[in-house]
């Protein structure tokens, strides 16, 4: 049997994506925050089922989540920004495949 490139991403730790989320808003609000991203990643994955958040990662201050897609962290950045405001910033480093979103309010 086949493995799902998602499935293969996880268990190699290849994320094609990384949100970092940081801020007085998501310090207060930590447990909203991220029951919002976990509410997008539900909404992506009922049609597109290979869509995951990997890992979601406390660093003091700051929250790290990776993904499978890069869809499903632009979908992520795009809610948070419309819900809470604040700082949305796309990368993708030169030379690196890796799409980095960063929020901060």
């Amino acid at each position: 049997m086949k493995t799902a490139p998602a499935c293969l991403r996880i268990r190699e730790n290849e994320p094609v994506a990384s949100i970092t989320l940081s801020g007085a808003f998501l310090a207060a609000h930590r447990d909203e925050v991220l029951a919002r991203v976990r509410a997008c990643e539900r909404a992506e994955n009922r049609t597109h089922p290979l869509k995951r958040i990997m890992a979601v990662s406390p660093a003091g201050k700051i929250l790290r989540i990776t993904t499978t897609d890069a869809h499903l962290a632009r979908r992520i950045g795009d809610a948070l920004q419309r819900a809470y405001k604040g700082e949305l910033d796309y990368r993708y480093p030169k030379g690196e495949p890796l799409l980095q979103v960063r929020w901060c309010r």
